[in-house]
């Protein structure tokens, strides 16, 4: 298949000529944005396995020194941030880069990123995450917009067709990044493990710089460029966020006072209230009518079980990384498993389940509304912490077999596969013309709210037994679920899924 649009102008449309999975990858554009969201989401997940690691790792063995709870803070927080980082991020492409300068500069961030992390230095490490952090905010909301350009007059089904074959390189990326990152980290050095993410970026950079050519003026400028006006307001707040933090950091470190809780508390509570403050802000938008405003408020019953269930799912790559390390026994023979291989489990399920679960959703059709499944996902990550918890009273000050947390990753996989793209979906559905971006933006600082108090909650695996700090976070997602599933009908009938649009002002709340 060769390139259509406008750098290929006279060549039939993509969706005449696309056969199969692999025919896509005939297109250089497609496998060009292919590669460098390879990479990107190598560089997501190899964090996911190592950070938590690192950070409770003593300084003698050449981590951070953190205890569990302030390293499990730590690993939420970051997650949190490039949930956060994608609102101006996207905004940044919108407005004053245009989507493809927007996504190579943050893949030039993240490969920056791994490279300072590389260096075994700690004063650096922070400043590693940070341009990880923002690389990964400017990657995420602007390549699916350049991924769309592809195949302009295509029907839905190849856009989905299209979409699932990047799904399998993130899950393909999730699975061999532990792998590698983790044996490198735990078995050789800290920091080369986080160094490997740092040349799969590197080949993401070149591969995206020789291929950017190919697709012409397309996304070359901002779709909704800013005023003068505007851009330099956007540079003055920026410059002076900086110049703030800058100043309090660099005092704090000079005085010999910095503590990791002193860069925590600030992005724990940006992560806490941002959500809030987003939502208040649509729901004071003038142009919305009775019936959008009715959509968006019931949307809470949405938003709140989702920060919830990423809650839970934050808990992966930290909690779930302790109890691997401490109590799951991982010898085979003479050999040692690093902690962080169970890491790859997740995905593995994840694309063991994501066919069957879409053919459920098929053969149910109807007859399960989306807050039903939103409740199934819930209740069955629930059950993962209901595993685990088992196991902790079974480990006791020992060790129990690998086949407890083998299960309860299944559990978690099929929570995700069952919530993710419902609450994605819904979220488009139910927005108001013209709003579905920021309603997804609304989404995905829900997810950073609870990534960040997930965080937050992790300190108290150093106070509480780890059957009762496990079973906690089993009943508060038992508790929701079951809630939303009795509310289900009502939910739906609010949120109007599946239901033809009409005017606002012509629907009562």
């Amino acid at each position: 298949m060769t390139a259509v649009g406008a750098a290929d102008p006279g060549v039939a449309d993509a969706a005449d000529q696309v056969r199969s999975v692999w025919s896509f990858f005939r297109d250089p554009r497609f496998s060009t944005l292919f590669v460098v969201d390879l990479w990107e989401r190598f560089s997501f997940y190899g964090m996911q396995a190592l950070l938590f690691l690192y950070a409770a790792a003593p300084v003698a063995d050449g981590g951070l020194g953190l205890g569990a709870g302030t390293a499990g803070a730590l690993f939420g927080l970051y997650m949190a941030s490039v949930f956060i980082a994608g609102l101006p991020g996207g905004w940044v492409g919108d407005r004053i880069l245009g989507t493809r300068r927007a996504l190579l500069y943050g893949c030039y961030f993240i490969a920056a990123g791994h490279y300072v992390l590389a260096v075994p230095a700690r004063g650096t490490f922070y400043l590693g995450l940070l341009l990880i952090a923002v690389g990964t905010g400017l990657v995420k909301p602007n390549l699916p917009v350049l991924f769309t350009v592809l195949y302009p007059r295509a029907t839905s089904a190849l856009r989905e067709a299209a979409f699932a074959v990047f799904y399998m390189g993130v899950q393909v990326s999730a699975l061999l990044a532990p792998l590698v990152t983790g044996l490198l980290g735990e078995r050789v050095n800290w920091h080369l493990g986080f160094g490997a993410a740092a040349v799969g970026m590197t080949i993401g950079v070149l591969r995206l710089v020789a291929g950017l050519r190919r697709f012409g003026p397309e996304g070359l400028e901002p779709p909704n460029p800013a005023g003068p006006a505007t851009r330099r307001r956007a540079l003055r707040r920026t410059a002076l966020i900086v110049a703030v933090a800058a100043l309090v950091y660099g005092a704090d470190a000079a005085a010999g006072t910095f503590a990791v809780e002193h860069l925590l508390a600030p992005l724990g509570l940006v992560a806490l209230t941002a959500p809030f403050l987003y939502y208040r802000h649509l729901m004071r938008r003038p142009e919305f009518g009775a019936g959008d405003r009715a959509r968006i408020r019931a949307y809470r019953w949405v938003l709140v079980p989702s920060s919830l269930f990423w809650l839970l799912f934050s808990q992966l790559g930290s909690s779930f990384v302790l109890f691997a390390r401490e109590h799951t026994d991982r010898g085979v023979g003479s050999w040692l498993v690093p902690a962080s291989w169970f890491q790859s489990l997740h995905p593995l399920f994840l694309l063991l389940v994501a066919p069957l679960s879409a053919w459920l959703w098929v053969r149910l059709g109807s007859r399960a509304g989306a807050p039903v499944k939103l409740a199934a996902g819930l209740l069955t990550s629930a059950a993962g912490f209901a595993v685990v918890a088992v196991a902790a009273v079974l480990a006791g000050s020992g060790v129990v077999s690998p086949l407890w947390l083998v299960l309860a990753f299944l559990c978690q996989a099929c929570g995700e596969v069952t919530f993710g793209p419902v609450g994605l979906s819904v979220t488009a559905e139910m927005a108001p013309r013209g709003y579905e971006s920021r309603l997804i933006g609304l989404y995905y600082l829900g997810a950073a709210c609870g990534a960040g108090l997930g965080g937050q909650l992790s300190r108290l695996v150093e106070v509480l037994p780890g059957p009762v700090y496990f079973a906690l976070f089993s009943v508060a997602a038992f508790a929701v679920g079951a809630v939303l599933a009795g509310r289900s009908a009502r939910v739906d009938r609010r949120l109007r899924i599946g239901r033809t649009r009409v005017h606002p002002s012509s629907i009562a709340s």
